[in-house]
């Protein structure tokens, strides 16, 4: 039988190639009317031009397809792609409307006409829209823990010391265990507690504030992702930007990477 996580990944290889598909037919039908257009308003002449104005309008999209793509697979928000899309996108769609009525024709357009124009571009907008809140989700997804991964329970700390016989016919007495002292966790700062609002949009932390919330959930999971960093901050009432949530990462991966060094089954 197959398992659940086998399923997913066929689902989402099978989405995400149906996406892929469906982006280049819209990318395709859009950019082949522009260049009837443009055939149609003053480029008929040279085959050459009609075909290659469109790319003027339809480069700003995949550009900023491809920025937005970077960005998602290193878990940021790059707003200068989004806009750079955006302006393509709706650029694209209006020019394609706009060439219905424009082809030089006296009778009424139908509306449905104006409908086959705008579906081509609006579908390969929406179709990379989807891709992309696919690979953030993959993104945030957390790191599982080395003992989560393995399936086995860490090894109890506390270990029994043998006390050495004295003569060879003395037989080993264990000794007492020694005291296992927990661990104390760091204190957050007093500030980041007592600043809490009673109302309204909670405010944003400082990078020193969020490294030290990044710190302690570090030690409570013996794990950290950007997922827990941002639930963490959540439960102290503060905010963290993406562009925090990097920097914070980044701060502490010495510390991550020593977590899991010394983690029970990392040798």
């Amino acid at each position: 039988m197959m398992t659940k996580e086998a399923a997913e990944r066929c689902t989402l290889f099978v989405a995400g190639a149906v996406i892929v598909a469906l982006t280049a037919g819209g990318f395709w039908l859009s950019y082949a009317h522009l260049a009837e257009v443009a055939g149609q308003h003053g480029l008929k002449s040279s085959p050459v031009r009609q075909w290659t104005w469109p790319a003027t309008l339809d480069a700003f999209i995949i550009a900023g397809e491809l920025l937005m793509l970077r960005a998602g697979l290193r878990g940021m928000t790059d707003w200068g792609a989004i806009a750079l899309t955006a302006t393509g996108s709706v650029g694209s769609i209006a020019l394609n409307v706009a060439g219905v009525s424009g082809t030089g024709s006296t009778g009424t357009v139908p509306l449905l006409d104006y409908v086959v124009a705008a579906v081509p571009p609006t579908a390969a907008l929406l179709a990379f829209g989807v891709l992309m809140r696919q690979i953030h989700q993959l993104v945030d997804q957390p790191v599982p823990h080395p003992d989560t991964v393995s399936g086995q329970a860490p090894e109890s700390a506390v270990t029994v010391l043998v006390k050495p016989a004295e003569r060879p016919d003395e037989p080993v007495q264990p000794t007492e265990p020694p005291a296992v002292v927990p661990a104390q966790l760091p204190e957050p700062p007093p500030d980041v507690s007592e600043s809490k609002p009673h109302g309204g949009r909670p405010p944003k932390a400082t990078l020193a504030e969020l490294v030290e919330i990044g710190r302690i959930a570090l030690a409570e999971h013996g794990a950290l992702s950007r997922s827990l960093l941002r639930n963490a901050v959540r439960d102290r009432d503060l905010t963290i930007s993406s562009e925090r949530q990097t920097e914070v990462m980044k701060i502490l991966r010495p510390e991550m990477q020593a977590a899991r060094e010394t983690s029970p089954n990392s040798g």
